[in-house]
């Protein structure tokens, strides 16, 4: 269980023993929400003798590869109804800064598209609660518009169109926060772009925050992110916000 310690206005988290974060709660004229995020990744291999091998190949020694650490970190701060936008090359440590951020949000208040189940026993349409032109609107917001897509069931659609699905029943959650790694990096560059664009309207006026993952930067002028995280393999992440008070802010 995460162990809570409260510092005056600051609440910390600590999840195990290398992963926290801590939530600076918000005045009470204002809705932003500062989180720092921190996860640090320790070598402990096995040195079996294919690794013994490799160490010598290289000219390492295990003392030098044990003494190595990579750490993932940043502040963010959220609004509500923000899109933050997590980018950078493979392997730079995007998925972990988005994990990290989601252990932050009480369970009951997100929802991951991965974890979204598909039916086979139901149609896309009967999946979606609520009236019919409800579940439609919801759907067209993720894309998915075709009449024989909708009347079939969800674990027999592409992949792109499961995708798409994930999104729509995200949609439908009432959650506040919504988390999306590899956002529509399996979609058409156009679908994506007509998605992004959906999901920034529907992120104003239902004051849903979404939080997303990609290495994608061509639909960023459609999504147009409040929060841009860039990442690097190396080096700390770089954030940058919309609005210009923010990015004061985190100056000082």
């Amino acid at each position: 269980m995460p162990k809570r310690v409260s510092d005056g206005g600051r609440e910390t988290v600590c999840i195990g023993c290398e992963s926290t974060f801590e939530f600076n709660k918000p005045s009470k004229d204002t809705a932003v929400k500062s989180y720092s995020l921190s996860k640090r990744f320790e070598w402990s291999g096995a040195v079996t003798d294919k690794v013994g091998q490799t160490m010598r190949m290289f000219g390492l020694t295990v003392e030098a590869v044990s003494e190595k650490s990579v750490t993932h970190e940043c502040t963010l701060d959220i609004a509500d109804g923000d899109i933050v936008y997590i980018t950078g090359p493979s392997g730079c440590g995007k998925s972990v800064l988005l994990a990290e951020l989601e252990k932050a949000i009480p369970a009951s208040q997100r929802v991951n598209l991965a974890q979204i189940d598909l039916p086979s026993d139901k149609t896309v349409i009967d999946c979606i609660d609520g009236d019919l032109v409800h579940g439609l609107r919801l759907l067209s917001y993720a894309g998915l518009n075709d009449c024989l897509c909708i009347l079939n069931s969800p674990a027999h659609l592409s992949d792109g169109q499961k995708y798409r699905f994930r999104l729509a029943m995200a949609l439908a959650a009432g959650k506040k926060f919504i988390f999306a790694d590899e956002f529509c990096t399996n979609l058409d560059r156009i679908t994506a772009s007509v998605i992004a664009w959906n999901i920034q309207k529907f992120a104003k006026r239902n004051k849903v925050t979404f939080v997303l993952a990609a290495s994608y930067n061509d639909i960023l002028a459609d999504l147009a992110p409040d929060v841009i995280v860039s990442k690097e393999i190396t080096g700390p992440a770089e954030v940058v916000y919309k609005h210009r008070k923010r990015n004061i802010d985190a100056k000082l």
